[in-house]
């Protein structure tokens, strides 16, 4: 048997969590929601809200690419684009309630996937395998 490559191993990783998170917001009736949300979701100040770029930065996503997620989720009634109070000139991302509920379910779904995880792995390897993650992103982030 061949040994799987590390990219491919990471891409088939990503492919298995996304279809678990996609298949509990579908148990949990949000039918219209993919884990691709999840960087709204998991990134807005959930009272405040939060800035469009401060959501990219924070998703580690482009600016553009966070544009078209809030717009897709604005659409659907999940977020609004509101004036900053702190900078008339910017607009914040604020969640409905709607969206404040789908937030709580997207944190929740999160957590027992990693719960799960941790518990597939056991505690040790679990945070090893995190650390060796963080630092690969992290010298990906400090161009290295």
């Amino acid at each position: 048997m061949t040994d799987i490559d590390l990219a491919r191993l990471l891409l088939e990783s990503h492919r298995v969590l996304s279809s678990d998170l996609a298949a509990a917001l579908e148990e949990r009736g949000y039918l219209d929601l993919r884990p691709g949300h999840a960087a709204v979701f998991l990134n807005v100040d959930r009272r405040s809200g939060t800035r469009l770029t401060d959501l990219a930065r924070r998703a580690r996503m482009t600016k553009q690419g966070m544009m078209l997620v809030v717009d897709d989720l604005e659409s659907r009634g999940y977020v609004r684009r509101v004036t900053d109070p702190e900078d008339a000139r910017a607009k914040v991302v604020k969640l409905t309630a709607h969206g404040r509920r789908a937030a709580g379910e997207f944190r929740r779904i999160v957590q027992a996937i990693e719960t799960r995880t941790r518990r597939a792995l056991g505690e040790r390897r679990f945070e090893a395998f995190r650390e060796g993650l963080d630092e690969i992103v992290a010298s990906e982030e400090s161009g290295g």
